[in-house]
């Protein structure tokens, strides 16, 4: 399932606008990444997507079911209504609906067309019927509000771990990671159940080395192999994939209950990791999660497919981890559809097949592929950014003037103040150097 199209009438700062999505004839990929200065309608179009989508997800669970209503707020200013409408792709085959909201007391220019959702979702409900593990489509969105602050692992009530309850949560405004960290919990306490403990094992591996009886070592091993739960292996196995040098998620119960990782060989409470670190753990633990329930048959749970909205993918990453988001999330999730936005320049730059939008004042624009670009090019031609202080930007530039102009007793002047506070290696002044030398040089000599 993919989302082949999404237009937007009077909604937030969009009066008309049609978008889209990837992959399309010209951008084979599954990532489109929205771009823009804060305000500009990043999060406006994700919201209305995770907004419609839910009605597919709230009859999917009944057929009668009825998803998040399009909030009265976020109505153009003057506007009577607004309307979100969506084209889906699912094997082949197009649904199309209309999801619209009026506010009270006005004629209402839009009205909701929703039969596709409820003809996309029993064709679903169908496939589960005849067969009760038939895959279904992972439909997920991640906003700005998915700071993992604890690690709640005392489970405070029984969760149902069923195929559906892999949407539960799936599209709220505000991402809990709660359930990630419970699910975790319950999954791996049955996991132990039906394992030989680790204790156990190094007595006998003890006795198995003295007596040299290989054939019981085998037999534990398979017995332990057998009891390794499908879908932790995902969400451990995804975590491996997309963080290298992180391995081994578990919970532990000594010397208190916690949850560890290793981390370049060294064992650590998940609550000693960077910010960073454990946002996008939680963040890539919780689509594995969700697509190992949905595909309790598939040979790689991770190869699901579905929808994953991500606002700010950049948020708390280190410039080095930005750069290599986009193509981490299509390796380990390579059958999902992404639509992203970011603030850096890092994330559009390093891959080479994704769709990009510029939005500003609620005009989109497709940007060019910017694969391979630097960051300072990214920030000035795309992102209309100083690629330094602009005060200091500027006062470089009259640098070059002067020594251009051959007032290069300003220049030095100039040159001065600068050196006095800027950094020593800074290399626009180690250019301003060269270049003033070499023009009193070339003054020398004629005179």
């Amino acid at each position: 399932m993919e989302i082949s199209k999404l237009a937007l009438e009077n909604l937030g700062r969009f009066r008309a606008q049609e978008i889209a999505l990837a992959p399309t004839t010209s951008v084979p990929s599954n990532v489109t990444v929205l771009i823009g200065n804060n305000g500009a309608g990043k999060t406006s179009i994700l919201k209305s997507l995770a907004t419609s989508l839910s009605w597919f997800v709230a009859r999917l669970r009944s057929d009668k079911g009825a998803g998040s209503p399009i909030p009265e707020e976020v109505i153009l200013n003057g506007a009577a209504s607004a309307a979100v409408h969506v084209a889906i792709l699912d094997h082949g085959v197009f649904f199309q609906w209309t999801l619209a909201r009026s506010r009270p007391g006005k004629k209402a220019e839009h009205s909701s067309s929703l039969h596709d959702t409820a003809r996309l979702a029993d064709k679903y409900r169908t496939s589960l019927t005849a067969d009760e593990h038939a895959s279904l489509p992972l439909i997920a969105f991640y906003p700005v509000e998915r700071v993992v602050l604890d690690i709640p692992l005392k489970i405070k009530e029984k969760h149902s771990f069923l195929q559906l309850d892999g949407y539960d949560n799936s599209l709220n405004q505000g991402v809990d990671f709660r359930r990630f960290f419970e699910w975790f919990r319950e999954r791996e306490d049955s996991e132990n159940e039906a394992a030989v403990p680790d204790e156990v094992l190094e007595q006998l591996q003890k006795v198995i080395a003295h007596t040299r009886n290989e054939a019981i070592w085998k037999e534990l091993q398979k017995i332990n192999a057998s009891a390794k739960d499908r879908q932790l292996t995902a969400v451990r196995t995804a975590i491996e994939m997309f963080m290298p040098g992180f391995s081994n998620l578990k919970v532990r119960r000594r010397p208190r209950l916690h949850m560890s990782i290793d981390k370049d060989g060294e064992t650590l409470n998940v609550l000693q990791l960077s910010q960073g670190e454990k946002s996008l753990m939680a963040l890539v633990g919780d689509i594995a999660r969700r697509l190992a329930m949905m595909n309790p048959t598939l040979e790689n749970p991770l190869h699901g497919d579905g929808i994953v909205l991500i606002d700010e993918v950049d948020m708390h990453l280190h410039p080095q981890w930005a750069r290599t988001i986009i193509a981490r999330l299509t390796s380990t999730f390579p059958n999902c559809q992404f639509v992203l936005t970011t603030h850096s320049p890092l994330v559009i730059s390093d891959c080479k097949d994704v769709l990009v939008y510029a939005l500003d004042n609620g005009e989109l624009t497709p940007v060019p592929s910017q694969y391979g670009q630097d960051a300072n090019t990214v920030l000035l031609d795309v992102m209309h950014t100083d690629i330094r202080n602009a005060t200091i930007n500027t006062r470089i530039n009259d640098l070059r003037d002067l020594i251009e102009d051959g007032r290069l007793d300003a220049a030095q002047a100039l040159l001065n103040e600068l050196q006095a506070e800027l950094p020593a290696q800074n290399l626009e002044l180690a250019k301003a150097r060269l270049l003033l030398r070499k023009e009193e040089l070339r003054r020398a000599k004629n005179n």
